[in-house]
């Protein structure tokens, strides 16, 4: 909506010079309804916090899965999707090539909305460790993080549920599960990591859209 209002303003003052020389009769701009700027209901964890809400997550057996959220900022449809095969050990990568979603009590998996989605993540030596050791518990599973109820990969709103779990088990504001990745991103800019690189890492388009977002 910025750029629309971007747009809209500078298309105003590029028409009101030929109304002056009435080559035509009005500004269409002048009865253009632009839609208002949206506000973001977009809250971070602090630090403390995040060190609250893993410890949660820990007492749960569940903190594989949110550290490496917090240290990658995946969509949540990109973390359940993931499967064993797409962490690299050595190069301490992650590949982001699907995602997985839930209509209709369906889920299925997909390709990522854009090609600029489909991306190689670098993940701390942490999060591997994490990673290898979740996996020695179900070392047959081709799932990264396997629902213990089902075998499958998790539901995404029952993982959501969890993370309402986590947060009330904290002591923690309610925040939605995307906020984690807002968290990640927010840190993650001041702490230093140019916009570029935590462009590429969010799968966004540019570097201007992950600085207006």
């Amino acid at each position: 909506t910025t750029t629309v209002h971007s747009v809209h303003l500078l298309l105003h003052a590029v028409l009101d010079p030929a109304v002056k020389e009435r080559l035509i009769p009005r500004n269409p701009c002048k009865y253009c309804v632009v839609p208002k700027p949206r506000k973001l209901d977009m809250k971070v964890l602090s630090p403390e916090q995040i060190g609250a809400y893993l410890e949660s997550a820990q007492r749960r057996e569940l903190l594989p899965m949110f550290y490496l959220e917090l240290t990658s900022g995946l969509h949540r449809g990109e973390l359940l999707a993931l499967l064993w095969e797409d962490l690299d050990i050595e190069e301490r990568t992650i590949s982001v090539t699907k995602t997985l979603s839930a209509k209709t009590g369906k889920m299925t998996i997909s390709p990522p909305k854009t090609q600029n989605s489909i991306r190689k993540v670098v993940i701390p030596t942490e999060a591997v460790e994490l990673l290898v050791e979740e996996h020695e518990k179900h070392p047959d599973s081709p799932y990264m993080f396997p629902s213990p109820v089902t075998g499958n990969m998790y539901h995404p709103d029952a993982i959501g549920r969890v993370h309402k779990k986590l947060l009330k088990q904290a002591g923690l504001p309610d925040i939605r599960f995307h906020d984690l990745r807002h968290t990640f991103a927010t840190l993650a800019l001041q702490n230093g990591v140019d916009v570029k690189t935590l462009s590429s890492m969010l799968g966004h388009y540019s570097a201007g859209f992950t600085l207006d977002t």
